[in-house]
C-alpha cells in the first residue's frame, strides 16, 4: 500500500503488481487467493488515482521462479494479464512480458 501511494505521489504513471509467494498459498498456487488479492489491491490503487485496467496483475513465485520469465505450468488457471491504455491493449502471461510492456516515458 505504501509503495503504491509513494509511487503515485512521485509521479509514477505505470504500475505492475506482482502477486508473489503463490507457492505459499493454501492450497499452493491458489486462483481464489490471487483473485482476492487482485480485488483488494485494485480497490486500493483506484482510490489513490491509478486505473486498475491499466495495471498488470501477475501471479508469481520468486522462490521457484514461477511465471517470472516463462509461463508456469503450476498455474494453468492464469491465462493472461491485460493492460488497457489509450494507445491500445497489451497482453501477456509472465512478469518479464509485463516489464517489456511498460511504455517508455515521453521527453
Amino acid at each position: 500500500r505504501e509503495h503504491a501511494l509513494l509511487a503515485f505521489t512521485l509521479g509514477v504513471k505505470q504500475l505492475i503488481v506482482g502477486v508473489n509467494k503463490m507457492d505459499s498459498t493454501e492450497p499452493p498456487y491458489s486462483e481464489a487467493r490471487f483473485l482476492e488479492i487482485k480485488r483488494e489491491v485494485s480497490s486500493y490503487i483506484k482510490k489513490i488515482g491509478y486505473n486498475p485496467a491499466a495495471v498488470a496483475f501477475v501471479p508469481i513465485s520468486g522462490w521457484h521462479g514461477d511465471n517470472m520469465l516463462e509461463p508456469s505450468t503450476k498455474m494453468p488457471w492464469f491465462k493472461e494479464w491485460t493492460i488497457e491504455r489509450k494507445e491500445g491493449k497489451e497482453v501477456g502471461k509472465c512478469l518479464i512480458e509485463a516489464l517489456d510492456a511498460i511504455a517508455p516515458p515521453s521527453r
